[in-house]
């Protein structure tokens, strides 16, 4: 309960950041991949730790390793960022604490969400700069995921 609490408090603070200033810091996010991956090393419940261990640093490096490429890829066709490292950043730490498993549940979910989002913005102002805040759309997914027992 106290870790599920720790976990929305730092998901929280990362999305009200990145919606104010469209920045995800590292001070939030780098410790929850540690966490993410020290909760699976500790977890002994699972009947097989490293396992668990191995599956959730697939996680995290795969996250960050994805969303990274794709946003150096955008940025060298478009010249400008399209999907920060703060968002790669902070897939890798849904990475740490969900396993690789999750990852592409997580993105369908948060990118449902941020098309939602951007299709009601230009149903109501029939004018959108299209550009949004993905990081909230992450920690809703992440923290969904977590609460289901993802």
């Amino acid at each position: 309960m106290l870790i599920s609490f720790c976990l929305a408090a730092t998901l929280l603070a990362i999305a009200v950041t990145d919606i104010r200033v469209r920045r995800i810091p590292d001070i939030l996010s780098l410790p929850l991949i540690m966490g993410g991956l020290a909760l699976a090393a500790w977890d002994v419940h699972s009947g097989a730790p490293l396992q668990v261990l191995g599956n959730r640093a697939i996680g995290a490096a795969s996250g960050y390793l994805i969303f990274a490429t794709i946003g150096g890829v955008f940025f060298r066709l478009r010249g400008q960022e399209g999907l920060g490292l703060g968002d790669a950043k902070l897939l890798a730490a849904a990475g740490a604490w969900l396993g690789w498993q999750m990852l592409p549940v997580l993105v369908l979910i948060a990118a449902l969400g941020g098309l939602t989002q951007v299709a009601v913005q230009t149903l109501l102002s029939r004018k959108t700069d299209g550009t949004l805040a993905f990081g909230p759309w992450l920690v809703a997914s992440f923290f969904l995921l977590w609460v289901i027992g993802g």
